[in-house]
């Protein structure tokens, strides 16, 4: 064989691989989505006192392990546990949320956060689960609980799924460092963190630093980077479910939010008719530029709003270029004013409802004014 027929069955062979793997992630992701739809029966049915759902959930001869008084494995079956949710329709305070999902061919484990905020409990419920007859059933359950701080109210954080500058190929991405400052100011008041982007699913990642504690604990926390891997798409998400949106920076941030029109009814929705926060930090402020009021006028007119300003880019670099437009500029052509500091120093701009911040540093402050609006409400 000649070495033009040995490279050209390289490239085909190379191809059907990228194929077969794109294929193969696509499944995986179809069979998540399928257990997601069964974990959901299961926080909904148990929350609000639902029979039928709780059934949809469980493998009819599935076993619970749970614990009682004196009794630290208490064996349940799946039919007792759900005779206990007779009130039907009557929501009881379990707030759930999925915190992991892990796929192996025809089975899977799951992990689920129950909060009850009035008994300050947090219960964690570990899932084994396995298709059946093309359905994924709950085989068994294990359920501890601890003592908690959380109250299951919402921020939603709103990032890129840009993996490159505009056209080129000048890698872009989150800035992990400010999603994890401003994720930790909200986990230590209590508040549910969740992450929406354009298309939903994985987002890449920039400006990781292991040196630093936090980047550490939460580059390292399974269920963190499971919910940065599985972020929610538009339509997955309920305004009404959140205090506040809070649009992170990255070099990405330039990219595919700002025009999102989904993701600026939800911003606005949270904002006008639930009186919730809007909020950004560095290049995350590209992503308000053009929400508008039920007025018709511009969020930013008349506001006092900050962000990471053009004068700070490397205007001389290629990534600059792919800039579509200027977060600075833009905002003062809208009306609003721009105020930013020396770089490398915090910033925060407080405006009603308002929050925004120069840059990585600012994250935290940026979290913690918000924290503060909500606190008074």
């Amino acid at each position: 064989m000649n070495s033009f027929r040995l490279f050209s069955l390289s490239i085909i062979l190379m191809l059907l691989s990228n194929i077969v793997g794109a294929n193969d992630i696509q499944e995986d992701l179809n069979e998540i989505k399928q257990i997601e739809r069964t974990l959901k029966h299961y926080i909904e049915g148990t929350a609000f006192n639902n029979k039928e759902k709780i059934e949809q959930a469980f493998y009819r001869d599935a076993t619970l392990l749970l614990e009682k008084q004196n009794q630290d494995v208490w064996p349940v079956p799946a039919s007792e546990y759900i005779s206990w949710f007779n009130k039907k329709g009557k929501f009881n305070g379990r707030i759930g949320e999925i915190l992991s999902i892990d796929l192996a061919s025809g089975a899977a484990t799951a992990k689920v956060e129950i909060i009850t905020p009035k008994t300050s409990k947090r219960y964690i419920d570990l899932f084994l689960l396995k298709k059946l007859d093309s359905d994924w059933k709950i085989i068994s359950k294990m359920a501890v609980s601890e003592k908690t701080i959380s109250h299951g109210k919402r921020i939603l954080f709103i990032v890129s799924n840009a993996h490159f500058h505009g056209d080129s190929r000048l890698p872009a991405g989150v800035s992990f460092s400010e999603v994890v400052k401003a994720f930790e100011t909200f986990k230590q008041a209590g508040y549910t963190v969740d992450f929406l982007s354009p298309e939903g699913g994985a987002i890449p990642l920039s400006y990781i630093n292991t040196s630093d504690p936090i980047h550490k604990k939460y580059l390292y926390d399974s269920d963190f980077m499971y919910a940065i891997g599985h972020t929610k798409s538009p339509n997955e998400v309920n305004a009404a479910d959140y205090r506040a949106v809070h649009y992170v920076g990255g070099s990405n941030a330039m990219y595919q939010v700002a025009e999102n029109k989904a993701i600026q009814k939800i911003a606005m929705d949270v904002y006008e008719k639930h009186n919730g926060i809007v909020s950004s930090v560095c290049h995350g402020t590209a992503g308000i530029v053009n929400l508008m009021t039920e007025n018709g006028e511009y969020l930013v007119k008349g506001r006092r709003i900050s962000g990471y300003p053009e004068s700070f880019e490397n205007q001389s670099k290629a990534y600059f270029k792919e800039f579509p437009f200027l977060i600075q500029k833009t905002i003062e052509e809208r009306g609003g004013s721009f105020f930013h500091s020396s770089r490398n120093v915090a910033h925060v701009e407080v405006d009603g409802r308002i929050v925004t911040g120069q840059n990585h540093l600012s994250s935290t402050l940026v979290a913690q004014k918000m924290v503060e609006i909500l606190a008074m409400q």
